[in-house]
């Protein structure tokens, strides 16, 4: 008869290959980024050592700390517009008025199953400036004048870029607060509502306090998520005009594949990767500030 395993080392042996996948996946990548940033690399086989030259460079770069303030502004809208949204959309749907829950959550859940390169496309035409629908509409309403090329726009292009975002993932944060709100005693929502609690004072001082984790958690991904977003903003302006829509990923991959400045570009990797971990970390900060002070 075969011996059983220690149950720890069953454990061990289960988790072992998906921890090796994300060393693999997360470290590997970062740790190489790390070391070629210490070096003058235009991506051949040559290069050259030059330590902390490219950080000394990275801290003097206008153009990077222009898009870190726009990756700043895109989070706060963002924010704002995924997980607020979302929260509205959730004490709304979990109403006794609404019917057709699950048709909701469904629908609602969809756009974030959506190639974010396939959403970029749609929005860029809906923002175009011959064919698109925001410009049709304005025609349509007799406002030929406030018709213009949209994403050229450098006070608005951020925020254009910014709402097809918010409209993917609204969906995604919907999920998330609706498996929060579902754990909610309903006597408790029913006892607030029969001491004469609005529907917005409900949702502020009973469902809020009460699924304060959750939404601490939402505000972190969607916070991590924005840091490196790309993807929507590289197909719809490419960083432009100018640089008015320049995030810093899509700075890293301008400087490392467009101007083959791979050890600089490295550098603004690892950057992002420190301002993003400090954000979160400052944010977790103020938040355990909070939750002490009120206890």
């Amino acid at each position: 008869m075969l011996s059983k395993k220690p149950k720890t080392q069953v454990i061990i042996g289960y988790l072992i290959i998906p921890l090796l996948l994300y060393i693999f996946a997360v470290f590997v990548p970062l740790g190489t980024s790390l070391f070629y940033s210490l070096f003058e690399w235009k991506g051949g086989p040559n290069k050259s050592f030059i330590g902390l030259e490219n950080y000394v460079t990275l801290l003097k770069d206008t153009t990077f700390w222009q898009a870190f303030g726009h990756n700043i502004y895109l989070v706060i809208l963002c924010v704002i517009g995924q997980v607020g949204i979302a929260f509205v959309f959730v004490m709304v749907i979990s109403t006794r008025f609404i019917k057709g829950k699950g048709v909701h959550r469904t629908f609602g859940f969809f756009p974030s199953t959506v190639s974010a390169v396939a959403v970029g496309f749609i929005w860029t035409m809906m923002y175009d400036n011959r064919r698109g629908i925001l410009n049709w509409f304005l025609e349509t309403m007799g406002q030929e004048d406030k018709t213009q090329v949209w994403l050229n726009n450098p006070k608005l292009v951020m925020t254009l870029v910014a709402i097809p975002l918010i409209w993917q993932f609204i969906g995604y944060y919907m999920i998330i607060l609706l498996s929060a709100t579902s754990a909610i005693d309903k006597e408790i929502l029913e006892s607030a509502e029969l001491d004469g609690a609005t529907a917005f004072q409900r949702a502020i001082y009973v469902v809020m306090p009460m699924i304060k984790n959750t939404i601490a958690v939402c505000i972190v991904l969607c916070v991590s998520g924005n840091m490196k977003a790309f993807d929507n903003i590289y197909v719809m302006t490419a960083g432009g005009p100018g640089n008015s829509s320049m995030v810093m990923a899509m700075y890293g991959y301008t400087v490392s594949f467009k101007q083959q400045n791979m050890g600089y570009g490295s550098a603004i990797s690892v950057g992002i990767f420190v301002l993003g971990m400090l954000i979160i970390g400052l944010m977790q900060f103020f938040q355990s500030a909070v939750i002490r002070e009120k206890e």
